[in-house]
């Protein structure tokens, strides 16, 4: 289909638009990062804060020889609180305070909707810097998060999964729980970190510059799922600007509609038919990953042409993926973790012979000991809990 020269106009300026946009935010967020390492620096690493970042690059070693590519992961699991989301709940907290949408010094309401990562990361934060914190998660979490954020003295309510359309959904609660508390006169921020452009940006300026020097500017491709979408929109915009070649791929598990968005433009998939927008919906084993909308973070690598591919992986390959990598490289991961090794493996087989490939460990199989890493709940899934040696023969025949 021929596109219409005023047409093919309208899309530069766009682009173009959205460039100048996100180059501004680079910038103004980009001074206060810097502001903050300074600051860091000069108390010779104080507290929580100085643990966040600069995490570890592993080489997959049994991985790399069987694939004939070099797999590198990130290990984000290792930051303070658990995740990479330590990164983007400090980048929001200090936006929160430079604008004076929570008091310096502490005695605000830190809300948000999370399916649990993100509210660890930014319950640690408030108690470092004295703020009260109130997080909303679905149902469909494993409990280790729940306790968790209720041992860091978060005040966590936990609904029924639903669609975002649905006004019960966790993230729609949190934001009226957020506006009434200002209503009422206080210090109350919604962190928003589906649409808060700066979780985008600490991985921009710092997570992707991370991957860059470790891997020595030799990184070929970056594969990962998306939750918020900020970290793969960042660390794939930082990387295409050191290196345009670089392929930048998504991973999205089943009920996700971010699959079809990236490959065809649309936003949709079999799940979200109408009948299963009106019932509670699990459509997925893997926590934390897969929307059905396309947010503002995700948004960012879509229209500025950073993601350039989509991979779908299924539950029981993210399940398989988990238990060879326990027994052969000996790292005990979560669902999402798992999934995008898969996506690793993948997109390997399109890639020629000793390219580089990163990816994310997000967070330790520790917080998914009663769900992914249950035998009983995965078999009750309609999944096989695998016994005995596990091979990636079979993943690697699928895409080969």
């Amino acid at each position: 289909m021929k596109h219409s020269p005023w047409m093919m106009t309208l899309t530069t300026t766009a682009t173009l638009i959205v460039s100048v946009a996100v180059a501004a935010l680079v910038y103004t967020y980009t001074s206060t990062t810097n502001k903050f390492r300074r600051k860091q620096e000069d108390e010779r690493c104080a507290g929580y804060e100085a643990l966040i970042g600069n995490t570890p690059l592993v080489k997959l070693e049994k991985l790399s020889k069987i694939l004939k590519r070099n797999v590198y992961v990130k290990m984000e699991h290792m930051n303070p609180g658990g995740t990479g989301k330590d990164r983007a709940a400090l980048a929001m907290i200090d936006q929160a305070e430079k604008h004076n949408l929570l008091p310096r010094g502490g005695g605000g309401i830190v809300v948000e909707g999370t399916s649990g990562s993100t509210g660890i990361a930014l319950a640690a934060l408030c108690n470092t810097r004295g703020h009260k914190c109130v997080i909303v998660m679905p149902d469909d979490q494993a409990v280790e998060k729940q306790q968790l954020l209720q041992y860091l003295g978060a005040r966590v309510e936990v609904v029924p999964t639903a669609s975002i359309s649905n006004p019960k959904h966790y993230v729609n609660m949190a934001r009226r729980y957020a506006k009434r508390e200002c209503d009422g006169g206080k210090f109350a921020f919604f962190t928003d970190q589906f649409e808060n452009e700066a979780n985008m940006l600490a991985h921009y300026t710092t997570t992707g510059p991370e991957i860059w020097e470790q891997t020595r500017h030799e990184v070929d491709c970056f594969v990962m799922s998306s939750g918020t979408g900020g970290t793969i929109s960042g660390v794939g915009m930082y990387l295409k600007e050191q290196k345009r070649s670089v392929k930048v791929v998504l991973v999205d598990p089943p009920g996700s509609c971010l699959y079809n968005k990236v490959k065809h433009g649309v936003a949709y998939t079999s799940e979200q038919r109408e009948r299963s927008l009106r019932r509670h919906r699990y459509d997925t084993i893997a926590e934390g990953i897969g929307l059905d909308r396309v947010t503002q973070n995700f948004s960012i690598g879509l229209d500025c042409d950073t993601i350039d591919d989509a991979i779908f992986v299924k539950d029981q390959e993210a399940v398989d993926m988990a238990h060879w990598l326990l027994k052969e490289e000996g790292f005990f991961v979560g669902s999402s973790s798992a999934m995008n090794l898969v996506g690793a493996v993948k997109i390997s087989q399109q890639l020629q012979e000793n390219s580089t490939i990163v990816t994310v460990f997000c967070d330790s199989g520790q917080r998914h000991v009663s769900r992914f890493w249950s035998e009983k709940f995965i078999q009750e899934r309609n999944l096989q809990w695998p016994h005995g040696d596990v091979s990636i023969a079979n993943l690697l025949q699928q895409v080969t």
